[in-house]
């Protein structure tokens, strides 16, 4: 029995062996393909990062050209020549705004056309937005500036404590010192505001009669309240 056994065993060996070979033969393809397809994948990315690097870098030389020019009219007109678009286009548009007091129509028109235009990342118009009511100043209605900081110092957005600065100083321009006082005494212990905004609000609690040690020595909202809690 063992002999037949055997051979009946080898037989069904041998047929499934050629199954699988003709399996492999008709289907084997596919699992080429997918390789291929992992390998030409992993070089496309690869390619597609050493292309945007190279690109960033040179987008980066042909700015500091452009800004190591020496008459304003000159930078403005190296760095509208620079090719750029996407976030690029949005930095671009940020340094051709920067000259408010060589043309500051032409400054307020390119921030309002970054801010509105939506394909720009938010922190990009944001930054647009606020450098514009900043350029504006008094030229815009005192309600519509708050109304276009109002979104922009809410919380989890980036230049969140810039605005916060800008709208105490309306409250200066209204008159309510006492309560621009505590927006800026808020300010100075809010630990995402950068250095320069907390000094500048302890020069305006200054010039308003206020006193920043006091609140300098405030405990930070954030523990008050884990302290209250």
């Amino acid at each position: 029995m063992s002999n037949p056994d055997s051979f009946i065993d080898e037989v069904t060996e041998e047929v499934r062996r050629d199954r699988l070979f003709a399996l492999f033969r008709k289907y084997g393809w596919i699992g080429l393909v997918v390789v291929l397809g992992i390998v030409g994948g992993a070089g496309w990315t690869e390619w597609q990062r050493a292309q945007a690097t190279a690109k960033a870098e040179a987008f980066g030389d042909a700015v500091l050209d452009a800004l190591d020019l020496g008459a304003p009219a000159e930078r403005v007109a190296a760095l509208g020549t620079i090719p750029a678009d996407g976030e690029q286009a949005a930095v671009l548009r940020l340094l051709l705004a920067s000259d408010p007091v060589g043309d500051r129509a032409a400054t307020l028109t390119a921030l309002e056309a970054l801010a509105a235009d939506e394909s720009q990342p938010p922190s990009y118009r944001d930054l647009a937005v606020l450098r514009r009511v900043v350029v504006a100043g008094a030229d815009l209605p005192l309600a519509e500036r708050r109304a276009a900081l109002d979104p922009i110092a809410a919380p989890g957005r980036p230049y969140r404590t810039m605005a916060l600065e800008q709208l105490a100083y309306l409250l200066v321009e209204e008159g309510r010192d006492a309560e621009a006082i505590t927006a800026l005494t808020a300010l100075i212990s809010d630990q995402e505001a950068p250095g320069g905004v907390r000094s500048r609000a302890q020069e305006m609690i200054v010039a308003l009669g206020g006193d920043p040690a006091a609140a300098e020595a405030a405990p930070a909202p954030e523990a008050a309240a884990d302290d209250a809690g």
